[in-house]
């Protein structure tokens, strides 16, 4: 999920509590009343954004470390609230910070899934120049992960011909090749995360996680957003 969606739309504040309560909940209650194991990549787009900064004469390597560390300030948040539900949860970060979370090391993160843990990554991939969509597809592909889960915010509850914000003529598919997506130049994910989930067999659910109860939707396997793969 994109950091922008734990972002208040109400006011300045780069976390809304509210907003992390809500989705830790549908989270804690998904794994209650379902059978399934479930990781969390999550963003920084609401603290820091790495092509931000470039884009402004920064040090490319240098503002994608900033938006690395913003992802651990979100998968901080995140963990806080899914345990006041119970939730046993554990921060896996790509960067070295024993003191905050600990060290991605990918049979541990495998362990803590067995053990009925949500696992969040943070960090990306601890490499600049990455997206965290392709941060999530290299991830999912290590843990061995059925299909890649991507939440959406702002309204957009799929993916579409054109941006539905803009233009009030764009058609929702439901259902997507990764070829498809490619040929028609859709803006899923990166073109990397897309490229590597088409060559590890790993479906993509595009859906609004913003709406209350979708997530528990998607989960359970409803026809909800779109389906690529």
């Amino acid at each position: 999920m994109s950091g922008e969606a734990l972002a208040s739309s109400a006011s300045d504040e780069t976390i809304d509590a509210a907003v992390v309560e809500r989705v830790a909940g549908e989270i804690s209650q998904a794994l209650t009343e379902l059978d399934l194991q479930l990781a969390v990549m999550i963003g920084g787009g609401n603290i820091w954004r790495g092509t931000t900064g470039a884009g402004a004469g920064m040090d490319r390597a240098t503002s994608d470390t900033m938006g690395m560390l913003a992802t651990v300030i979100n998968a901080l948040a995140l963990q806080d609230a899914l345990e006041h539900t119970g939730q046993p949860t554990r921060v896996l970060t790509a960067v070295q910070m024993a003191e905050v979370a600990e060290p991605y090391i990918r049979r541990r993160a495998i362990r803590h899934l067995e053990k009925g843990r949500v696992v969040i990554f943070a960090a990306g991939m601890g490499n600049p120049y990455f997206t965290t969509d392709t941060s999530a597809a290299l991830r999912a592909a290590e843990i061995e992960a059925d299909i890649v889960l991507k939440g959406t915010h702002g309204g957009v509850d799929g993916v579409y011909s054109a941006d539905p914000r803009l233009d009030p003529t764009a058609t929702r598919f439901d259902d997507l090749t990764f070829m498809d997506v490619v040929a028609k130049d859709l803006r899923v994910m990166d073109l990397t995360a897309i490229t590597f989930c088409k060559d590890n067999g790993i479906p993509i659910l595009v859906f609004d996680v913003m709406t209350p109860g979708n997530l528990h939707r998607a989960l359970s396997g409803e026809q909800i957003g779109t389906l690529v793969r």
